[in-house]
This record gives structure tokens, C-alpha cells and sequence, in this order.
């Protein structure tokens, strides 16, 4: 019966698999920015406490959007396990740069997947990943955008850098 399931998707079952790799990249970006936030937290930054709490959800919505799209099409997604997770940090601007790997690291896994779909003729699943594509432009920007202000602000305190950090 699975094959018969298998075999009546709508998406490429390479693709499926590459998707459902994404969907556990997306959930441990979400623990990450978690983790990120508690650091934050823990020391009083705010604003930047708030930006990875909204960046852990995004991630999640972005996971689910994922999960939906592969059952929708009548794939099997899969619930994925998170861990190696860092929950210490050296500086701020510390986290901000394995923030912006992060997201990179995510881009770069979109685009293999978009490259699938186009090497398989999967139209459906591209069409689907362009808002992805677009998102990951932003968001990487967004944290470039921080990091810049970083080093115009040199030795300021941490205070005042978190001040400026977007409250979107």
C-alpha cells in the first residue's frame, strides 16, 4: 500500500526527501534563535531577546509551510529531532554572526532544492520555493543590516547597540 502512495505524489520523491531534510534544517534554525534568545534574555538585551524570539517563530512557520506543502501533495513529512543546540555565546556581536551562517547555510539549501526541482522538471515544488528563495534574501539582509550597525558603532555599549536593533 506505501508504494501505491508513494507512487500517486505529486512532487518528485527526491525532492520530498530534500524537503523533508529542509524541514529539520527550518526546526533546528527555530531552536537555535531559541536558544539565542534565552541568551539575550538572560543578560538584559531586549530588543535583540525580541528579534531571535520572532526569528525562532519564523522558523517554525516556515517548517510548517514545508510540512503542509509535502502531505498536501500527497508526500510523508516527518517530524525531525533537534539537537546540538548552544545555549553560550561570547559576545553579541558572536551571535549575530552564527545568525547570519545560519540563514546562509538555509539559502544555500534552498537553492540545491530549487536546483533539483529544476534538474527533475518538479514546477510545482520550484513555484512553491520562490517565496522561500525571496525570504531568505530578506532575512539574510536584515542581519547583514545589524552586523553593519555593529561595526559603526565600535566599542559602544551593548545597551545602546541593542536599542537599535529593529523592533518589526
Amino acid at each position: 500500500m506505501e508504494n501505491i502512495a508513494r507512487q500517486q505524489i505529486s512532487i518528485n520523491l527526491e525532492v520530498m526527501d530534500m524537503l523533508n531534510q529542509q524541514i529539520a534544517k527550518e526546526q533546528h534554525s527555530s531552536s537555535v534563535y531559541l536558544a539565542m534568545a534565552s541568551w539575550c534574555d538572560q543578560r538584559g538585551l531586549e530588543r535583540s531577546a525580541s528579534f531571535f524570539y520572532r526569528q525562532s517563530v519564523e522558523e517554525r512557520e516556515h517548517m510548517m509551510k514545508i510540512f503542509a506543502f509535502i502531505n498536501n501533495s500527497g508526500g510523508s513529512a516527518y517530524s525531525p529531532d533537534v539537537t546540538n543546540i548552544a545555549h553560550e555565546y561570547a559576545s553579541l556581536k558572536e551571535v549575530f554572526e552564527l545568525a547570519l551562517q545560519q540563514e546562509i547555510s538555509v539559502t544555500q539549501s534552498i537553492y540545491k532544492i530549487v536546483a533539483k526541482c529544476r534538474k527533475v522538471n518538479d514546477f510545482g515544488t520550484e513555484n512553491f520555493l520562490q517565496w522561500f528563495v525571496e525570504e531568505q534574501m530578506e532575512e539574510e539582509q536584515s542581519i547583514r543590516d545589524i552586523l553593519d550597525m555593529f561595526d559603526l558603532m565600535g566599542d559602544a555599549p551593548l545597551k545602546l547597540i541593542d536599542e537599535r536593533i529593529p523592533k518589526e
